[in-house]
Protein backbone atom coordinates (compact mmCIF):
# COMPACT_ATOMS: atom_id res chain seq x y z
CA UNK A 1 0.00 0.00 0.00
CA UNK A 2 1.58 3.40 -1.01
CA UNK A 3 1.45 6.40 1.20
CA UNK A 4 -0.71 9.67 0.81
CA UNK A 5 0.06 12.72 1.81
CA UNK A 6 -1.31 16.56 2.73
CA UNK A 7 -0.53 19.82 3.26
CA UNK A 8 -0.61 21.12 6.77
CA UNK A 9 -3.08 23.49 7.10
CA UNK A 10 -1.17 25.82 8.55
CA UNK A 11 0.98 25.35 5.45
CA UNK A 12 -1.47 25.92 2.57
CA UNK A 13 -1.34 29.49 2.35
CA UNK A 14 2.19 29.50 2.05
CA UNK A 15 2.31 26.49 -0.45
CA UNK A 16 -0.52 28.27 -3.03
CA UNK A 17 1.94 31.74 -2.42
CA UNK A 18 4.66 29.35 -3.30
CA UNK A 19 2.47 28.64 -7.15
CA UNK A 20 2.66 32.71 -7.64
CA UNK A 21 5.58 33.00 -6.61
CA UNK A 22 7.17 30.65 -9.53
CA UNK A 23 5.27 32.51 -12.34
CA UNK A 24 2.30 30.33 -12.23
CA UNK A 25 -1.28 32.86 -12.92
CA UNK A 26 -3.30 29.87 -12.31
CA UNK A 27 -3.45 26.05 -11.31
CA UNK A 28 -4.39 25.01 -14.40
CA UNK A 29 -0.56 26.56 -15.92
CA UNK A 30 1.02 25.41 -12.91
CA UNK A 31 -0.62 21.75 -13.53
CA UNK A 32 0.44 22.10 -17.54
CA UNK A 33 4.01 22.34 -16.37
CA UNK A 34 4.22 19.52 -14.06
CA UNK A 35 3.67 15.76 -14.14
CA UNK A 36 0.63 15.69 -12.00
CA UNK A 37 -3.29 15.87 -13.16
CA UNK A 38 -5.21 19.31 -12.37
CA UNK A 39 -7.09 17.06 -10.21
CA UNK A 40 -4.32 16.36 -7.99
CA UNK A 41 -2.26 19.65 -8.27
CA UNK A 42 -6.25 21.34 -7.12
CA UNK A 43 -6.42 18.51 -3.95
CA UNK A 44 -2.37 19.28 -3.30
CA UNK A 45 -3.24 23.18 -3.05
CA UNK A 46 -6.05 22.82 -0.90
CA UNK A 47 -4.74 20.62 1.57
CA UNK A 48 -6.58 16.84 0.70
CA UNK A 49 -4.39 13.90 -0.12
CA UNK A 50 -2.63 13.25 -2.70
CA UNK A 51 0.09 9.86 -3.20
CA UNK A 52 3.41 10.30 -2.11
CA UNK A 53 5.53 10.52 -5.74
CA UNK A 54 3.20 13.16 -6.61
CA UNK A 55 3.41 15.21 -3.29
CA UNK A 56 7.27 15.05 -3.43
CA UNK A 57 7.10 16.35 -7.23
CA UNK A 58 5.15 19.24 -6.82
CA UNK A 59 6.99 20.44 -3.49
CA UNK A 60 10.48 20.03 -5.68
CA UNK A 61 8.97 21.91 -8.56
CA UNK A 62 7.55 25.08 -6.13
CA UNK A 63 11.59 24.68 -3.91
CA UNK A 64 9.49 23.59 -0.65
CA UNK A 65 11.28 20.96 1.66
CA UNK A 66 8.48 18.47 1.65
CA UNK A 67 8.78 17.59 5.17
CA UNK A 68 8.51 21.37 6.41
CA UNK A 69 5.19 21.01 4.71
CA UNK A 70 3.56 17.98 5.27
CA UNK A 71 0.90 16.82 7.36
CA UNK A 72 2.53 14.46 10.01
CA UNK A 73 -1.00 13.25 11.18
CA UNK A 74 -1.97 12.57 7.55
CA UNK A 75 -2.55 8.41 7.88
CA UNK A 76 -4.19 7.69 4.83
CA UNK A 77 -3.09 4.96 2.35
CA UNK A 78 -4.17 4.85 -1.34
CA UNK A 79 -3.93 1.14 -2.45
CA UNK A 80 -2.35 0.85 -6.16
CA UNK A 81 -2.04 4.70 -7.05
CA UNK A 82 1.45 5.27 -6.80
CA UNK A 83 3.35 6.03 -10.13
CA UNK A 84 5.24 3.56 -11.68
CA UNK A 85 8.91 4.25 -12.03
CA UNK A 86 9.51 6.31 -14.39
CA UNK A 87 13.32 5.91 -16.82
CA UNK A 88 15.10 3.12 -16.76
CA UNK A 89 17.55 2.52 -13.55
CA UNK A 90 20.92 1.53 -14.56
CA UNK A 91 21.46 -2.58 -13.60
CA UNK A 92 25.22 -2.15 -12.96
CA UNK A 93 26.29 1.36 -12.11
CA UNK A 94 30.29 0.77 -10.04
CA UNK A 95 30.43 4.69 -10.69
CA UNK A 96 27.73 5.77 -8.04
CA UNK A 97 25.73 4.74 -4.69
CA UNK A 98 22.83 2.94 -5.32
CA UNK A 99 20.27 5.62 -6.46
CA UNK A 100 16.63 3.41 -6.05
CA UNK A 101 15.92 0.48 -3.27
CA UNK A 102 14.71 -1.49 -6.39
CA UNK A 103 18.66 -1.89 -7.34
CA UNK A 104 20.05 -2.49 -3.43
CA UNK A 105 20.84 -5.97 -2.71
CA UNK A 106 21.42 -7.86 0.41
CA UNK A 107 22.49 -6.71 4.18
CA UNK A 108 19.13 -7.39 5.18
CA UNK A 109 20.91 -7.90 9.30
CA UNK A 110 22.40 -5.00 8.97
CA UNK A 111 18.95 -3.34 7.52
CA UNK A 112 16.85 -4.96 10.36
CA UNK A 113 18.80 -4.21 13.08
CA UNK A 114 18.77 -0.36 12.22
CA UNK A 115 15.38 -0.30 12.10
CA UNK A 116 14.82 -1.89 15.18
CA UNK A 117 17.17 0.56 16.57
CA UNK A 118 14.60 3.79 15.11
CA UNK A 119 11.45 2.45 16.00
CA UNK A 120 10.72 3.47 19.40
CA UNK A 121 12.57 6.37 21.84
CA UNK A 122 15.35 6.91 22.69
CA UNK A 123 16.34 6.29 19.11
CA UNK A 124 19.62 4.71 18.77
CA UNK A 125 23.11 5.46 16.90
CA UNK A 126 24.45 3.43 14.79
CA UNK A 127 28.15 3.02 13.55
CA UNK A 128 28.39 1.68 9.97
CA UNK A 129 31.81 0.36 9.62
CA UNK A 130 33.62 -1.12 6.21
CA UNK A 131 36.48 -1.23 3.79
CA UNK A 132 36.68 1.98 0.79
CA UNK A 133 34.06 0.76 -1.96
CA UNK A 134 32.04 -1.80 0.41
CA UNK A 135 28.53 -0.29 0.36
CA UNK A 136 28.81 1.80 2.93
CA UNK A 137 27.06 4.96 1.39
CA UNK A 138 24.31 2.97 -0.49
CA UNK A 139 23.39 1.34 2.89
CA UNK A 140 22.72 4.93 4.04
CA UNK A 141 20.62 6.16 1.42
CA UNK A 142 18.90 2.57 1.26
CA UNK A 143 17.78 3.01 4.78
CA UNK A 144 16.50 6.76 4.68
CA UNK A 145 14.76 5.62 1.10
CA UNK A 146 13.16 1.88 1.76
CA UNK A 147 10.07 3.27 3.68
CA UNK A 148 9.11 6.06 1.98
CA UNK A 149 9.25 4.56 -1.58
CA UNK A 150 6.22 3.44 -2.43
CA UNK A 151 5.68 -0.39 -2.13
CA UNK A 152 5.32 -1.02 -6.31
CA UNK A 153 8.46 0.30 -6.97
CA UNK A 154 10.06 -2.23 -4.41
CA UNK A 155 10.63 -6.32 -5.52
CA UNK A 156 8.55 -9.01 -3.97
CA UNK A 157 11.49 -9.77 -1.80
CA UNK A 158 11.80 -5.87 -0.40
CA UNK A 159 9.89 -4.76 3.24
CA UNK A 160 9.31 -0.94 3.12
CA UNK A 161 7.04 -1.69 6.17
CA UNK A 162 9.71 -0.71 9.00
CA UNK A 163 8.38 2.13 11.03
CA UNK A 164 5.16 2.60 12.76
CA UNK A 165 4.82 6.42 10.89
CA UNK A 166 7.21 6.46 8.42
CA UNK A 167 6.18 9.88 6.95
CA UNK A 168 7.44 11.50 10.18
CA UNK A 169 11.04 10.24 10.29
CA UNK A 170 12.92 13.33 8.81
CA UNK A 171 16.33 11.98 6.90
CA UNK A 172 19.46 14.30 7.21
CA UNK A 173 22.14 13.15 4.58
CA UNK A 174 25.66 14.79 5.33
CA UNK A 175 28.40 13.68 2.86
CA UNK A 176 31.25 14.52 4.94
CA UNK A 177 33.68 14.67 2.07
CA UNK A 178 32.13 17.77 0.52
CA UNK A 179 34.36 20.65 1.65
CA UNK A 180 31.29 23.00 1.61
CA UNK A 181 30.24 20.62 4.70
CA UNK A 182 33.46 20.29 6.65
CA UNK A 183 33.09 23.86 8.51
CA UNK A 184 31.57 24.47 11.58
CA UNK A 185 29.21 27.35 9.27
CA UNK A 186 28.46 25.01 6.48
CA UNK A 187 27.72 22.12 8.75
CA UNK A 188 25.08 23.96 11.13
CA UNK A 189 23.68 25.76 7.64
CA UNK A 190 23.23 22.70 6.35
CA UNK A 191 21.96 20.65 9.51
CA UNK A 192 19.31 23.62 10.27
CA UNK A 193 18.20 24.24 6.36
CA UNK A 194 17.28 20.69 6.73
CA UNK A 195 14.89 21.25 9.50
CA UNK A 196 13.53 24.47 7.80
CA UNK A 197 15.52 27.25 9.36
CA UNK A 198 17.51 29.42 6.87
CA UNK A 199 19.79 31.16 8.49
CA UNK A 200 23.18 32.59 7.35
CA UNK A 201 25.36 32.44 10.67
CA UNK A 202 24.86 31.48 14.18
CA UNK A 203 27.07 30.63 16.92
CA UNK A 204 27.39 26.98 18.85
CA UNK A 205 24.81 28.13 21.61
CA UNK A 206 22.28 29.56 18.97
CA UNK A 207 22.43 26.05 17.01
CA UNK A 208 22.03 24.15 20.20
CA UNK A 209 18.70 26.42 20.76
CA UNK A 210 17.63 25.68 17.42
CA UNK A 211 18.04 22.76 17.03
CA UNK A 212 16.51 21.49 20.78
CA UNK A 213 13.22 23.68 19.35
CA UNK A 214 13.09 22.15 15.97
CA UNK A 215 13.54 18.11 17.16
CA UNK A 216 10.08 17.89 17.27
CA UNK A 217 9.58 14.63 15.17
CA UNK A 218 11.78 11.37 14.80
CA UNK A 219 15.45 12.73 13.41
CA UNK A 220 18.17 10.50 11.67
CA UNK A 221 21.55 12.43 10.87
CA UNK A 222 23.12 10.23 8.15
CA UNK A 223 27.01 11.21 8.57
CA UNK A 224 28.77 9.81 5.92
CA UNK A 225 32.87 9.31 6.06
CA UNK A 226 32.90 11.23 8.82
CA UNK A 227 36.80 10.18 8.62
CA UNK A 228 37.36 12.21 5.89
CA UNK A 229 36.54 15.48 7.96
CA UNK A 230 38.40 14.67 10.97
CA UNK A 231 41.71 14.25 9.57
CA UNK A 232 41.33 17.66 7.66
CA UNK A 233 42.34 20.93 9.81
CA UNK A 234 38.83 21.76 10.35
CA UNK A 235 36.65 23.47 12.81
CA UNK A 236 34.65 20.90 13.53
CA UNK A 237 36.32 20.21 16.79
CA UNK A 238 36.02 18.50 20.18
CA UNK A 239 33.60 21.59 20.87
CA UNK A 240 31.39 21.05 18.43
CA UNK A 241 31.15 17.27 18.33
CA UNK A 242 30.36 17.00 22.49
CA UNK A 243 27.52 19.39 20.84
CA UNK A 244 25.84 16.86 18.86
CA UNK A 245 25.89 14.38 21.55
CA UNK A 246 24.48 16.77 24.02
CA UNK A 247 21.65 17.22 21.78
CA UNK A 248 21.29 13.17 21.16
CA UNK A 249 21.71 12.71 24.51
CA UNK A 250 19.57 15.61 26.40
CA UNK A 251 18.25 18.06 24.09
CA UNK A 252 15.95 15.92 21.43
CA UNK A 253 13.13 14.12 23.86
CA UNK A 254 14.84 11.05 22.43
CA UNK A 255 14.38 11.87 18.73
CA UNK A 256 17.82 12.23 17.12
CA UNK A 257 19.32 9.29 15.97
CA UNK A 258 23.37 9.57 14.31
CA UNK A 259 24.02 7.01 11.70
CA UNK A 260 27.72 7.54 10.31
CA UNK A 261 30.05 5.25 7.84
CA UNK A 262 33.68 5.16 8.70
CA UNK A 263 36.59 2.84 7.68
CA UNK A 264 37.16 1.96 11.38
CA UNK A 265 35.05 1.74 14.83
CA UNK A 266 34.19 5.66 15.78
CA UNK A 267 36.16 5.29 18.79
CA UNK A 268 39.66 3.94 17.45
CA UNK A 269 38.88 6.54 14.78
CA UNK A 270 38.98 9.37 17.12
CA UNK A 271 41.98 7.69 19.28
CA UNK A 272 43.84 8.10 15.21
CA UNK A 273 42.76 12.05 14.47
CA UNK A 274 43.41 13.11 17.68
CA UNK A 275 39.80 14.03 18.92
CA UNK A 276 38.70 12.74 22.46
CA UNK A 277 34.41 14.18 22.58
CA UNK A 278 32.48 11.73 23.87
CA UNK A 279 30.27 11.80 20.98
CA UNK A 280 32.84 9.06 19.77
CA UNK A 281 31.29 6.50 22.55
CA UNK A 282 27.66 7.28 21.91
CA UNK A 283 27.40 4.48 19.07
CA UNK A 284 26.28 1.53 20.77
CA UNK A 285 25.51 -0.63 17.82
CA UNK A 286 28.54 -1.29 15.45
CA UNK A 287 28.27 -3.19 12.04
CA UNK A 288 30.89 -4.20 9.76
CA UNK A 289 29.83 -4.57 6.14
CA UNK A 290 32.01 -7.49 4.74
CA UNK A 291 31.04 -9.53 1.34
CA UNK A 292 27.82 -10.55 0.52
CA UNK A 293 26.17 -13.55 0.96
CA UNK A 294 26.46 -15.99 -2.05
CA UNK A 295 22.69 -15.75 -2.33
CA UNK A 296 22.20 -12.11 -2.62
CA UNK A 297 25.53 -12.02 -5.19
CA UNK A 298 23.48 -13.93 -7.29
CA UNK A 299 20.54 -12.22 -6.80
CA UNK A 300 22.23 -9.00 -7.81
CA UNK A 301 24.06 -10.46 -11.01
CA UNK A 302 20.50 -12.18 -11.45
CA UNK A 303 18.82 -8.44 -12.02
CA UNK A 304 20.72 -7.92 -15.32
CA UNK A 305 17.82 -6.91 -17.85
CA UNK A 306 19.73 -10.21 -20.20
CA UNK A 307 20.34 -12.99 -18.51
CA UNK A 308 24.15 -14.36 -17.85
CA UNK A 309 24.74 -18.12 -18.65
CA UNK A 310 25.78 -19.98 -15.57
CA UNK A 311 29.59 -19.89 -15.88
CA UNK A 312 29.84 -16.41 -16.37
CA UNK A 313 27.36 -16.29 -12.99
CA UNK A 314 30.21 -18.48 -11.40
CA UNK A 315 33.14 -16.59 -13.15
CA UNK A 316 31.55 -13.28 -11.70
CA UNK A 317 31.40 -14.55 -8.02
CA UNK A 318 34.73 -16.15 -8.14
CA UNK A 319 36.68 -13.30 -9.08
CA UNK A 320 34.10 -10.75 -6.81
CA UNK A 321 34.78 -12.68 -4.07
CA UNK A 322 31.25 -11.18 -3.39
CA UNK A 323 31.89 -7.77 -3.10
CA UNK A 324 29.04 -5.88 -4.28
CA UNK A 325 31.36 -3.04 -5.99
CA UNK A 326 33.66 -5.78 -7.76
CA UNK A 327 30.51 -7.70 -8.49
CA UNK A 328 28.97 -4.28 -10.06
CA UNK A 329 32.51 -3.71 -12.31
CA UNK A 330 32.40 -7.57 -13.86
CA UNK A 331 28.75 -7.07 -14.46
CA UNK A 332 28.81 -4.07 -16.12
CA UNK A 333 31.46 -5.49 -18.58
CA UNK A 334 29.69 -8.46 -19.43
CA UNK A 335 25.86 -6.91 -19.63
CA UNK A 336 27.77 -4.43 -22.30
CA UNK A 337 29.64 -6.86 -24.08
CA UNK A 338 26.02 -8.98 -24.52
CA UNK A 339 24.10 -5.70 -25.82
CA UNK A 340 26.85 -5.54 -28.66
CA UNK A 341 26.70 -9.03 -29.41
CA UNK A 342 30.26 -9.34 -28.88
CA UNK A 343 31.17 -13.17 -28.08
CA UNK A 344 34.60 -13.22 -27.30
CA UNK A 345 35.98 -12.99 -23.34
CA UNK A 346 37.96 -9.62 -23.82
CA UNK A 347 35.14 -8.73 -21.69
CA UNK A 348 36.87 -10.56 -18.82
CA UNK A 349 40.00 -9.21 -19.43
CA UNK A 350 38.80 -5.46 -19.49
CA UNK A 351 36.72 -6.31 -15.85
CA UNK A 352 39.65 -8.28 -14.58
CA UNK A 353 42.16 -4.73 -15.61
CA UNK A 354 39.70 -2.88 -13.77
CA UNK A 355 39.61 -4.89 -10.54
CA UNK A 356 43.31 -4.46 -10.32
CA UNK A 357 43.18 -0.46 -10.87
CA UNK A 358 40.12 -0.50 -8.04
CA UNK A 359 42.55 -3.42 -5.41
CA UNK A 360 45.94 -1.72 -5.97
CA UNK A 361 43.97 1.80 -5.30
Amino acid sequence: MARSLKVAPPHIAQVNLAVKRRGYPSQKQFAADVGPSLSTVKKFLKGEAIDYENFRELCERLELDWQSVVDLATDETVVNTAAPLTGEIAAFNPSHPISHPMGFFGRSREINRSFGLLKRRPLQNIAIIGPRKSGKTSLLKHLAQLTLIPAVQLRGDQNGDRLLHPEQYKWIFVDLQDPRLGTRDGLIKHLLSALGVNIEHCDLEQFMDLMSTHLQQPTVMLLDEIGSVLKRDSDLDDTFWESLRSLASNHSNGNLSFILTSHEHPTELASHTGHSSPFFNIFGYATNLGPLAETDARALIGSSPIAFDAADIAWIIEQSECWPFLIQILCQYRLEALRNQETDDIWKAEGLQQLEFYRRG
